[in-house]
């Protein structure tokens, strides 16, 4: 068996192993981190061997941090990072270089069709009728995305969306409220089998997900990290928050979609968001202008050619080719609207 795994902001873990009564055997441990002493590369497989196979993550955590020497030194790596690839190897994970990726970059579509599209796109990635799929979206109007559990009266401000022509939809993945318009955002979804995150947990799932970024926008001057659990930040601030929906039926298929800002018209935020002093603690800020830094004045660069980098560092890393939305896929998206997302029912599901 063999899994690997790369830790968040370090480097790639290989582990190679096999199961024989129910425990790890022959484990190698590998990869292109850093560690001294050189045996505590032994210390770690020698942790690792004979352990029952259902150990989980902490688990295997634990075993390796009690076996290495104490003048152990790490970088690039963690126990916690060994023992996902180990539990990635049991659950015969896929990686991305498994996979033919598509991407969808197309015309701008209104919100609610956004939102019909991540569901009907992720549930044939999950069928198995589509190649696992980046979609770029263009937005056709400026918006209010609300979490699928979120209160519409606690997050929205009615008059103010009112007021500024906005419209408000719901999504179906779980997270925060997101203030887009056009020219200020990029967002994107990744629709992905579940067999690409095997092995994970939920919250690992989202750093593993959004490294890809992280790296392109490394590529572009940006020292940016994944925070727990779905935001994306900088020494300057926040420039993106995700969310994920896991889709059932056939092999299963997971949904994250991020949301970041080119540029924002904080004032406007503000009349139309109704931002807590709650949500600003949890965030360690007293003004919610300061919660989302813009990467137009990080990057200097235009949203296109941000966009455009961003594709160009995915394609390099894992492939990628150009695709579209099918007109099969279209018109259920279209029926989804008019049958849930374009609904007063669903966007006022959590009044």
């Amino acid at each position: 068996m063999h899994g690997e795994y790369k830790v968040p902001g370090g480097k790639l873990v290989v582990v190679d192993l096999d199961v024989r009564g129910g425990v790890l055997r022959d484990v190698r441990v590998a990869g292109d981190f850093f560690l001294e002493p050189d045996e505590a590369i032994l210390a770690i497989d020698a942790a690792l061997e004979g352990a029952p196979a259902n150990t989980d993550t902490a688990g295997l955590a634990a075993r390796i941090d009690s076996a290495l020497p104490a003048s152990t030194v790490m970088l690039g790596l963690t126990s916690e990072g060994v023992a996902v690839a180990v539990r990635r190897a049991l659950a015969q994970a896929t990686e991305w270089s498994d996979y033919d990726w598509q991407l969808i970059h197309e015309a701008p579509q209104s919100p609610a069709l956004h939102m019909a599209l991540d569901e009907v796109i992720t549930a044939e990635v999950a069928a198995g009728r589509r190649p696992p799929t980046l979609r770029v979206w263009e937005w056709a109007s400026p918006a209010v995305i609300i979490g699928s559990f979120q209160s519409l009266r606690n997050e929205v401000d009615p008059a103010g969306a009112e007021r500024h022509g906005i419209t408000v939809v719901r999504r179906v993945s779980g997270g925060g409220a997101m203030f887009v318009e056009p020219g200020n955002t990029i967002t994107y979804s990744l629709s992905v089998p579940d067999a690409l995150v095997s092995g994970l947990s939920f919250a690992d799932s989202y750093a593993y997900l959004d490294d890809w970024v992280l790296g392109a926008l490394g590529d572009m001057g940006i020292k940016a990290w994944y925070q727990p659990l779905n935001d994306i930040a900088t020494d300057a601030g926040k420039i993106a928050g995700a969310a994920q929906k896991r889709v059932v039926g056939g092999e299963g298929a997971v949904l994250h979609h991020v949301t970041m800002s080119y540029d924002i018209d904080a004032d406007k935020m503000l009349e139309v968001l109704r931002i807590g002093k709650e949500k600003l603690s949890d965030k360690g800020t007293r003004s919610a202008k300061k919660r989302v830094d813009p990467l137009r004045r990080q990057t200097g660069l235009a949203r296109e050619a941000v966009i455009e980098r961003m594709i160009d560092s995915f394609r390099t890393r894992h492939g990628l080719t150009r695709g579209k939305v099918t007109d099969e896929e279209m018109e259920r998206a279209e029926e989804l609207v008019r049958t849930k997302f374009g609904t007063e029912e669903w966007t006022a599901r959590v009044p």
